[in-house]
């Protein structure tokens, strides 16, 4: 590569961790220099540890200005940046959120425990409107409600929605059990862009076609319309370079579990896996270009990346 390699944010959950332990933090990572740094710790005392998939910890990210806006479980995030906390924001519908998106005067955020989206105005800081989707007869759906009432939809999380992506198009969103990649429109109507994999995170429409983790395949892959589709193999290592923590049980933690991916331009993608690492690939060159690793704990998975928007 003839340019500077990108720097990053990204957020890690530790699986199966218990109270008094770390759940995970928020990390700059120098690909260029091969290094990282972790600027917030997540060890908070009030985190629910009834969530499902002992999956707690730090999420999706977004900006707006100067801001950061970073997502936990049930709760939204404002760090300056220097990763000082300017605010936070719950709402009684956001549950076990993954995935955040910033577009105009809103950060948008899928809120899994309820099979919905979330939105967020940057401007009056409240939440201004939620999407619930719905599955019927076989035909996508859902319906619009009010986050600031008590007349939105019941928990439930039947299609584990992890990914939104807002364009000038329109709202993406998919799920581990959507097995698509839907698109809503600004009449709320939901239509299939494309199938994907089962226990699929993070897809979103690139170049001529989609990108995504294809977790269970423990593979990144980029398909586009027209073409041979390319698949990325996640990073794997020795077992005995791997700290185990007393995890025995792969439904809790395992390694390659990819999770987190965001582009650079229209050639490289950057995906996130377990043990932490990140890594870049070259899809023109259809190889991968390099990996920093940021722990060896099984535990500990990338969540949330995105590229660093601040000249340092």
């Amino acid at each position: 590569m003839n340019r500077k390699l990108p720097k990053l944010i990204a957020t890690s959950v530790v699986r199966g961790s218990q109270q008094g332990e770390s759940h995970g933090g928020v990390y700059t990572v120098d690909f260029e220099h091969q290094t990282g740094e972790q600027h917030v710790d997540w060890n908070t005392g009030t985190i629910d540890f009834e969530g499902r998939g002992a999956d707690r910890g730090l999420r999706g990210i977004a900006f707006d200005d100067e801001d950061i806006y970073i997502a936990a479980s049930d709760e939204l995030y404002c760090y300056d940046r220097d990763f000082t906390i300017q605010g936070s924001f719950r709402n009684r519908y956001l549950k076990h959120c993954h995935e955040i998106c910033a577009k105009g005067e809103h950060v948008f955020l899928t809120t899994t425990g309820f099979d919905s989206l979330l939105a967020f105005n940057l401007e009056t800081r409240k939440y201004e409107w939620g999407f619930h989707l719905q599955k019927q007869y076989g035909k996508w759906t859902g319906y619009t409600f009010d986050p600031l009432s008590d007349t939105g939809p019941a928990a439930v999380n039947d299609f584990h929605i992890n990914t939104v992506h807002v364009d000038d198009s329109g709202i993406y969103l998919s799920g581990l059990r959507t097995e698509a990649l839907l698109f809503l429109d600004r009449h709320w109507n939901v239509s299939e862009v494309c199938n994907l994999p089962r226990g699929t995170h993070n897809a979103r429409p690139w170049r001529d076609g989609v990108v995504f983790n294809d977790t269970d395949a423990d593979c990144v892959r980029y398909v586009p319309r027209k073409g041979n589709p390319q698949a990325f193999r996640i990073a794997r290592y020795d077992e005995s370079q791997i700290h185990f923590a007393g995890i025995d049980d792969s439904k809790i933690a395992r390694q390659a579990f990819g999770r987190g991916l965001c582009t650079v331009g229209d050639r490289y993608i950057v995906a996130g896996s377990s043990p932490s690492t990140i890594t870049l690939y070259d899809v023109e060159r259809n190889q991968k270009v390099g990996s920093v690793n940021l722990s060896m704990d099984i535990r500990n998975a990338i969540h949330g990346l995105e590229i660093w928007p601040f000249d340092d």
